[in-house]
């Protein structure tokens, strides 16, 4: 098997196997993408999150059996004019009600039907002010969001024409009428659209990103632009393989999905990238042969790579036991995406690196202290000397002061980690939406004018077995209540009945949310004071509040299962390759210091600097992920250097040299990866803001305290039995480290 790498290595390399390579992968990506679609053209952005097996979607399934008038999805559109709805305003909506009942608008069922409706009713759906109306126009609930897009668009063009001028354009606070499309399909609508405008930019914006931070660290446009090279052809083989998959309907993708994969493949992929391009220029200033300098820099890297890029692909694969289906969604593009961007790192990044040479590095060319002094004399100019950069100086602090170190490091990640208890958490998903946008403008109307709880009611649905009960005023009674609706029967099943409930609060909240057991629990006893027995296949609740329930109570079980599998898997893996338990534990334990203390110093950051009330309840998972499986890799490429030198110099020297090596590439890599997440903040979508920022400060933490400082410093601390129960805690036994004394 040795042999075997060592021959793959040198014919990579190779004169032949590098533009070999090259073709290779240029021919792979082309026969690819033309015979299978991109992903982002098969994305699906409707998908469900919840099995059928959640209480809310069966309570929707009766509904849309029992009740299938109520089963369509509503468009709120609200009107409101300041100074009070006039006589024509009125007149106007009448009329448009009146076209759209006689000739919808495609994939629209229905609409109130209020030309029909005599002035006095008419006037008691104005709000208290008479500012404002709402009429829900209901859509097919199997339209998807460019269907009822498709739908909107026109019921808007012919409110234009109806009232002379387009009302939806009208700014809050204006005097003129104005209105908005709020409601089921106006979230809907404006989340997707949220996410197909973000991919194009946030492409954009996360290339230039990491083009600038390469020229600004090497200096080398050359250089710059290979790991962009080398990423974009792994993306080009990434997005038709998707693309195959999800066309045969092996997974769901959506934009949301690859978005966040676009930016982990170029953070990652560069790390990946700098990696090998590191210790391929610190080699190429100790061996005159760049071709032999390359193979030696593949070999010393290609394991770490491996290594850190497989910790990666099986830690996000482990989201495949996740049962919400935003979590699920991410396993395969994510994993498959970092799995093909491992084998352009050690393929077609060395190709291109023997192509061009220490040619890639210019103009900073790096040069044996031979081939300087001879450039030199060459030029007649003094020989110019290497600066001591700033991570040799840490290497030898942290050899020098490690308990200071750690007692320094432990006091403020510690600190940091317990804040993380204070995170409040939020699953409305209009507080993720810009405040401009128009659901949530609509929204606020709504709230301010009537019962926010309209936005979104609730359905209540038993089977009284033909008992009669005094549900709906057991329900109108909830202090949450504001409203009960009738009782309707179901036309399949007369003893079916079914109660519409406006809440008080958001329906969105999470004070909303936690009040659906208390509805579950208020109508399971008014059955069993009827003599129903068995009332947990009697009482179903359906609506957004619902399904918004059972999402958290997945989330939670997600969590409590994803969790210790990644910790545990990625220490399986750690293990095996170091062969060390003690270094497992204790590198295990500090990525999930950093990650807490990143979950800590983000909540500081968000809630007090940028005044958000709650992040979004799924952050805590995609954050954790992410964070310890990354955080890893800068554990795996430093550790796995002074495990390589361990095994020729003493304990200490190893340290320091090998915090040294590695200091610059880690750092840059941090730097990149910490960039392209946080590109996500400048997204209006207010998930991804926290994500990306909670993300970027855990690889930053990781990047400029835990790597350089806190692990080392344990391990120094430990000395040999950092390495036990590998043989190298047996090797070169340094009480004093006489040796390395003069460091």
């Amino acid at each position: 098997m040795k042999v075997s790498i060592n021959n793959f290595i040198g014919w990579v390399s190779g004169p032949r196997g590098k533009w070999i390579t090259l073709s290779l992968w240029i021919i792979v990506v082309g026969v690819l993408s033309a015979l299978w679609p991109a992903v982002n053209s098969m994305e699906e952005n409707n998908a469900p999150n919840l099995s059928n097996s959640k209480p809310s979607v069966q309570a929707q399934m009766i509904a849309e059996r029992e009740f299938p008038s109520g089963a369509d999805v509503p468009a709120l559109l609200v009107w409101q004019r300041l100074v009070g709805l006039t006589q024509e305003d009125q007149v106007h909506i009448q009329q448009l009600t009146k076209r759209w009942e006689s000739a919808p608008v495609p994939y629209q069922t229905s609409v109130i039907p209020l030309h029909k409706f005599p002035a006095p009713a008419l006037q008691s759906l104005l709000s208290d002010d008479k500012s404002t109306i709402v009429v829900p126009v209901l859509f097919d609930k199997m339209a998807d969001a460019d269907q009822l897009k498709e739908g909107v668009t026109l019921l808007k063009e012919q409110a234009t024409a109806e009232f002379g001028n387009n009302p939806f354009l009208v700014k809050e606070g204006e005097s003129s009428l104005l209105a908005r499309v709020t409601g089921p399909v106006g979230i809907s609508i404006d989340a997707t659209g949220l996410f197909s405008k973000a991919d194009v930019s946030l492409l954009i914006a996360t290339v230039l990103l990491v083009l600038i931070i390469l020229l600004l660290i090497y200096k080398s446009p050359i250089l710059a632009l290979i790991p962009i090279i080398a990423v974009g052809f792994a993306y080009g083989a990434t997005s038709p393989i998707l693309g195959f998959m999800a066309k045969q309907g092996w997974i769901t993708v959506d934009a949301q999905a690859i978005s966040i994969m676009t930016v982990l493949l170029f953070g990652a992929g560069t790390d990946y990238c700098l990696f090998l391009i590191s210790h391929y220029r610190h080699l190429l200033h100790e061996i005159e042969d760049k071709r032999v300098a390359l193979i030696r820099a593949l070999k010393g890297s290609s394991g770490a790579i491996a290594m850190s890029g497989f910790t990666v692909v099986l830690s996000l694969l482990v989201l495949l036991v996740a049962e919400y289906g935003a979590y699920h969604r991410f396993a395969v593009p994510f994993s498959l995406s970092i799995f093909i961007m491992g084998i352009s790192s050690v393929t077609l990044v060395p190709a291109l690196l023997a192509i061009f040479g220490r040619v890639s590095f210019y103009p900073f060319v790096p040069r044996t202290p031979q081939m300087l002094a001879d450039l030199a004399n060459k030029k007649k100019k003094p020989l110019r000397t290497s600066r001591k950069v700033a991570s040799n100086r840490i290497g030898k602090l942290v050899i020098t002061r490690p308990w200071t170190i750690i007692t320094i490091t432990l006091t403020l990640l510690g600190g940091l980690a317990a804040y993380s208890s204070q995170i409040h958490f939020t699953y409305d998903i209009l507080s993720s939406f810009p405040s401009t946008m128009e659901s949530r403008e609509g929204f606020k109307m709504i709230g301010s004018k009537f019962s926010e709880g309209e936005l979104a009611p609730v359905r209540v649905i038993v089977d009284s077995e033909g008992k009669p009960n005094a549900l709906r005023e057991e329900l109108a009674s909830l202090a949450f209540v504001s409203k009960v609706s009738s009782a309707e029967q179901g036309i399949q099943n007369n003893n079916i009945t079914s109660y519409e409930i406006t809440l008080k609060m958001n329906p969105y909240s999470l004070e909303a949310m936690n009040h659906i057991p208390d509805l579950y629990a208020v109508a399971e006893e008014s059955l069993a004071k009827v003599g129903i027995a068995h009332t947990d296949e009697k009482v179903w609740v359906s609506g957004q509040t619902a399904t918004q329930y059972d999402t958290k109570v997945a989330g939670d079980r997600d969590t409590a299962l994803v969790l210790p599998i990644v910790i545990g898997l990625i220490a399986f893996l750690l293990l095996v390759y170091l062969r060390s338990v003690i270094a497992t534990i204790y590198l295990i334990a500090t990525v999930v210091l950093s990650y807490f203390s990143a979950l800590g110093l983000g909540w500081l950051i968000l809630h007090i600097g940028f005044g958000v009330d709650a992040i979004q309840g799924a952050i805590p998972l995609y954050a954790f992920v992410f964070l310890v499986a990354l955080g890893e890799d800068y554990n795996i490429f430093m550790v796995s250097r002074i495990w390589q030198k361990r095994n020729k110099m003493p304990h200490k020297q190893a340290i320091a040299e090998g915090v040294g090596e590695t200091g610059s590439v880690i750092t840059s890599a941090g730097l990149i990866l910490a960039g392209t997440f946080a590109v996500l903040a400048t997204l209006p979508i207010q998930v991804l803001v926290q994500f990306g920022t909670i993300t970027a400060i855990g690889i930053l933490l990781d990047t400029f305290i835990v790597r350089p400082f806190l692990v080392p410093a344990i391990t120094m601390v430990l000395g040999k039995a950092a390495y036990w129960p590998a043989k190298l805690s047996k090797i070169k036994s340094d009480s004093e480290d006489k040796e390395s004394a003069s460091l």
